[in-house]
């Protein structure tokens, strides 16, 4: 019959228990189950044996990082060497553990058997419940702030490091949506500076920049308004009424006449801004596609531009 072991891995430290009767456990998993959430009957189960402390929140992230790459730290070699039996004639050693993974390092480079299935995950279970009731002078206060601290420095980390992160179009594409918004304001408040000189009515009746850039390039000089236009002007506006507004304002306008070349030069500028504002409607659309295929959830909660 094998004595069974439990390494469980905690923000704070590593801890060995021995478990009790881990063949009938296995053939009641039903019934233990139940038991687990009491820990007056889940203390006649598993034993704590050994327990060794983190030095620092450093070494916290160095065996954590060994641990998720399947590798043995010297920290945990050690614990193990210190404290779990030595196989016997009376019987073998068995040691329960979390993570496939970790179980065939252990087994290939200290011989010790392995096994992470059958009843080991609910013992488990039951040891990350009553951890804290555990281990002697930890409190459950102490040990959520180690699993929190353990589980920042380890993401941190994870995204620092990666270099096969693909994440990094969407920070880009984020920062440049930025830019092109504060860009795109500061050139709309000039155009309208610019041609408010020759029609500052316009101002008034059209107020969002994209359009106000695509109605200045369409009108052009105010008192060559006519049908043509006109009808350009409702395509874009998509509202008679203003249209109107727009011709009686023009009309009646008391804005100063511009040289053509000053007109030119503001038309040219129109282009430009229209121009960013229709490659910052397209970077928005790829951007929401990036958001659906890496973070669909992040995207339905908060958006794409987060």
């Amino acid at each position: 019959m094998a004595d069974t072991y439990i390494l469980f891995e905690h923000a704070s430290g590593y801890a060995l228990f021995h478990a009790n009767g881990v063949e009938e456990i296995a053939m009641n998993l039903a019934q233990v189950e139940g038991n687990i959430t009491d820990f007056s009957k889940f203390t006649g189960i598993i034993r704590l044996v050994a327990f060794a402390p983190f030095k620092d929140g450093i070494r916290a992230l160095e065996n954590a990082n060994a641990i998720s790459e399947g590798i043995l730290h010297d920290d945990l070699q050690l614990f193990l060497e210190a404290n779990l039996p030595k196989p016997g004639k009376k019987g073998k050693v068995l040691l329960g553990v979390s993570d496939q993974k970790i179980g065939g390092v252990l087994s290939e480079s200290l011989q010790i058997s392995c096994q992470h299935s059958g009843a080991i995950p609910e013992l488990m279970r039951g040891i990350r419940l009553h951890f804290a009731k555990l281990i002697k002078g930890l409190s459950s206060e102490a040990s959520s702030k180690a699993q929190l601290g353990l589980g920042h420095s380890y993401s941190r980390a994870k995204v620092k490091f990666n270099v096969n992160r693909v994440d990094n179009m969407i920070i880009q594409s984020i920062a440049i949506l930025d830019q092109l918004d504060k860009d795109i304001n500061t050139f709309a408040m000039r155009i309208r500076e610019w041609y408010g000189y020759h029609f500052p009515e316009l101002v008034r009746i059209v107020s969002d920049n994209y359009v106000y850039a695509q109605i200045v390039n369409i009108i052009g000089e105010r008192k060559t308004l006519d049908e043509e236009k006109c009808a350009a002007i409702l395509e874009v506006l998509g509202d008679q009424e203003k249209v109107n507004h727009i011709v009686e304002a023009g009309r009646t306008s008391i804005g100063a006449d511009i040289p053509e070349i000053d007109l030119h030069n503001v038309q040219t500028f129109c282009t430009r801004v229209t121009n960013l504002a229709q490659y910052r409607l397209m970077l928005q659309n790829y951007l929401k596609t990036k958001m659906q295929q890496c973070a669909p959830n992040l995207a339905a909660l908060i958006g794409e531009q987060v």
